[in-house]
Order: C-alpha cells, then sequence, then structure tokens
C-alpha cells in the first residue's frame, strides 16, 4: 500500500510539474514578437498588460516556492501586492530581457523545491489567513499552477486582441483566416441578436 500511495505521490507531482512548465512556456510566447510598446502598454480598463504578466506570475512563483518552504530566492524580489501593483507592470528601467530571465530564473528555483521536496512537505503561507496559512507543497503546486493557467489565459487573449494570434504554443499556433474568423463571429453575433428577444421577454 505504501509503494501505491508513493507512485500516486510521483504521478501526480510529474503531472503538476509538467503542466506548470507547459503554461510557463505558453505565457512567455505571448511575447514573441510583439513591438516593445505592445508588450507593456495597458490593454484592459484595469491595466492588464502582457509585460506586467509575466512580471506578476515570475513573483508569485518565487514567493510560493521560495520563502513558503524556507527557501527564499537568491535575488531581491519585485514589491508584491502594494498599493501601485509594481508587480503588475514594467517600470521604464526595466528591460523585456531583465524580466523574462528573472522568470527564467525563478524556474530553476521553484524547479529545485520541488523536486528536492515531497508532496506532503510542510510549507507556510504568510499571507494567506489562519488557519489556512500551514499547507503543503501539493496546495501549493495545485495554487501557483492555477494562477500560471489563469494569467497565461488573459495573455492568450491580449495577444489576440493585438494582432489576431492564437494557440498554446508554436507548433499550435492557428493560422489566422481573416474571412473564416468573420464568418465564425458574424454567426455568433446573429445568434445573440436572436437570442436577445427571448431573454427579454423571460425575464
Amino acid at each position: 500500500m505504501a509503494g501505491s500511495c508513493r507512485m500516486i505521490d510521483e504521478f501526480a507531482k510529474d503531472n503538476l510539474h509538467g503542466r506548470l512548465r507547459r503554461d510557463r512556456e505558453a505565457l512567455l510566447w505571448k511575447l514573441d514578437g510583439l513591438p516593445e510598446y505592445d508588450a507593456r502598454r495597458p490593454l484592459t480598463a484595469t491595466g492588464t498588460n502582457l509585460l506586467g504578466l509575466v512580471k506578476h506570475v515570475a513573483t508569485v512563483e518565487a514567493r510560493y516556492f521560495g520563502e513558503v518552504f524556507d527557501r527564499p530566492s537568491p535575488e531581491p524580489l519585485p514589491r508584491w501586492q502594494d498599493y501601485n501593483g509594481s508587480d503588475l507592470w514594467a517600470a521604464e528601467d526595466e528591460t523585456r530581457d531583465q524580466i523574462i530571465e528573472f522568470y527564467r530564473r525563478t524556474w530553476e528555483h521553484s524547479d529545485a523545491t520541488i523536486n528536492e521536496l515531497p508532496l506532503d512537505a510542510p510549507g507556510h503561507v504568510p499571507w494567506w489567513p489562519e488557519p489556512h496559512a500551514d499547507t503543503n507543497l501539493f496546495a501549493v503546486m495545485v495554487h501557483v499552477l492555477g494562477e500560471s493557467v489563469r494569467h497565461a489565459g488573459h495573455a492568450d487573449i491580449l495577444r489576440e486582441g493585438l494582432d489576431g494570434r492564437t494557440g498554446l504554443r508554436p507548433e499550435h499556433e492557428n493560422q489566422i483566416d481573416e474571412e473564416a474568423r468573420a464568418a465564425y463571429c458574424a454567426k455568433i453575433e446573429q445568434a445573440a441578436r436572436s437570442a436577445a428577444p427571448i431573454k427579454a421577454q423571460n425575464s
């Protein structure tokens, strides 16, 4: 039974870790080929921007797989969750390469934590409320994966809005067919307009 539990733990860790690696790369790819301004500028009413998403996710990883397990990052981290959200955007003196390299160095530190600790290794998240602050590696991996997937999804939509490019990885990128996209959107628009009067009558 103990051997079976270890096998399940190893499978769970490998699966979560593999998905985290995949979504890291997916997030970075959304910066590929973009002009500097488009990588940095706010693209939503709340200021969400592509380079800021990378900086934020890197900071999240560094803290959760660092200080939570008493393995703090070997380098200074951006301020986090402060009054002006400085972990969510790139200052003018921060280069794209600096932020990308910070993210990649964070991967190395995070991967070491994941590889060296068992899934039930205890951790403490000081910014989580009690009684949830005491946790373990499994819960943190699930949490960080959720953060990464969420923000990679944000980045996917933002990039599509900039130049129409979509996909999880370069080899899976969908070719842009403007005519087909226009026809597809028109079909959805027509369905929405047709449904609106029905919804209004039933409300």
